[in-house]
């Protein structure tokens, strides 16, 4: 069996991988993620999806250093601060990825951004009006 798919996961349910850092709860306590978290999360998936496809050949979908990173990609955005007011990563004033996943989602969006344009123009438009017009908040207070 497979890893669920964190795509899924995060458009049809709020995912809790560990119970001691619980996800930030929207203001409304609303459990369901805004539809501009929902969109990052195609756009990363896609993006992720398009370089194993390319890179890591593997029968039955990604393989698992793919899948690895996919997840810790869903999990990072289902505990973002900002919620629906998410900037794009390149323009947020916290970088919530470690290090070594900070190289291989640059690694994965240099390679994947161009083939975006003809595999899914439609989420590369959106990414690139949201990295535009959605200005860059200034770090949330800490909510304890």
């Amino acid at each position: 069996m497979g890893h669920p798919d964190p795509l899924r996961t995060l458009i049809d349910r709020p995912i809790n991988r560990n119970a001691d850092h619980p996800p930030m709860a929207s203001k409304n306590n609303d459990p369901a993620p805004p539809a501009r978290l929902r969109r990052e999360m195609r756009t990363i998936a896609a993006m992720i999806r398009l370089y194993c496809k390319k890179n890591h050949p593997h029968q039955g979908g990604m393989c698992r250093e793919c899948q690895a990173l996919l997840d810790y990609a869903a999990n990072r955005l289902e505990r973002c601060p900002f919620r629906g007011n998410k900037p794009t990563c390149a323009r947020c004033p916290i970088h919530c990825y470690q290090p070594e996943r900070r190289a291989q989602i640059r690694q994965v969006m240099r390679f994947a951004g161009p083939w975006m344009a003809i595999y899914h123009p439609y989420l590369m438009l959106r990414h690139y009006l949201d990295e535009w017009f959605i200005p860059p908040p200034s770090r949330p207070k800490q909510v304890r």
